[in-house]
């Protein structure tokens, strides 16, 4: 397995990824990246790279990592004398943004509300632009989670506080609800569709279970037996909060088969385990 990473990682960090070869490259180097899938010859692709921290304070980089990278990414491979029997693209569910109440199934109309979810849509789009050259699916994944995710986003900076049973958890908006999956199940979804290829499709990548950022709490509570002082932080608040953010897995199990979730009080377990 090859993986393209921004810099080289350590060889044990190598090992843990599960990558026989790391290769450092820029989606936005064009010449680089095409040399570079010339010489790996790919015959599946999961491109899962980009910037998908939504409050990220560069929004030209936001785009032309999203959306031109991507497209870099795909001219190198329709280049390719043989090109890949299967090609997963990852967007985001942010595309749906507040889309009213319920599951939000791939039919649910788009309506991105931050700079993140207009240039996942974009990429969309683009990407449909090359579906007659390469074999291509969607993904939208909702939230997910796991050990080593950045603790720039909300589950890993929670099971921080309370691992670390700090004082004090500084939080944006407590009035959420999202759609969060274990990063095995989400890994194991795209190793199907990958394995099963559904070109032109696009999938919703979730389970269906939606948690308020209230319960969370109570539940990392639960599993610590540490109580921190919770403080609603005006800066971590954002002006376009998506309030509700849950899916419909059907059309994805009507592809692959059964997508099993693992329950989230597992999922906090493992990372909570983990330093």
């Amino acid at each position: 397995m090859h993986g393209l990473v921004r810099q080289l990682p350590s060889e044990a960090e190598t090992l843990t990824a599960g990558l026989h070869h790391a290769y450092a490259c820029n989606l936005l180097d064009e010449a680089g990246l095409k040399a570079l899938v010339l010489k790996v010859q790919p015959q599946a692709v999961a491109h899962l790279a980009g910037i998908a921290f939504v409050a990220h304070g560069d929004v030209q980089a936001i785009y032309a990592t999203n959306v031109v990278g991507t497209r870099n990414l795909l001219v190198a491979l329709a280049a390719l004398a043989l090109p890949p029997a299967s090609i997963l693209l990852a967007s985001s569910a942010n595309v749906y943004g507040n889309s009213g109440a319920g599951e939000l199934d791939e039919q649910t109309p788009p309506a991105p509300a931050n700079d993140y979810a207009v240039s996942k849509l974009a990429m969309e789009y683009m990407a449909k632009t090359w579906m007659d050259k390469l074999p291509i699916t969607l993904v939208r994944p909702f939230n997910y989670t796991g050990v080593w995710q950045s603790p720039d986003f909300l589950l890993p900076k929670i099971v921080n506080h309370f691992r670390d049973r700090a004082p004090v958890l500084e939080l944006g908006n407590l009035d959420v609800e999202r759609d969060i999956s274990d990063v095995r199940m989400a890994v194991d979804a795209y190793t199907r569709l990958l394995e099963q290829p559904q070109p032109g499709q696009t999938f919703n990548v979730c389970s269906g279970q939606g948690y308020a950022l209230r319960d969370i709490l109570a539940l990392a509570s639960s599993l610590t037996g540490h109580q921190p002082e919770v403080r609603v932080n005006p800066a971590f608040v954002r002006a376009n909060e998506v309030k509700r953010l849950v899916g419909r897995k059907a059309a994805l199990e009507a592809a692959i088969g059964p997508v099993h979730p693992i329950a989230l009080a597992d999922t906090l377990r493992w990372m909570l385990a983990c330093a």
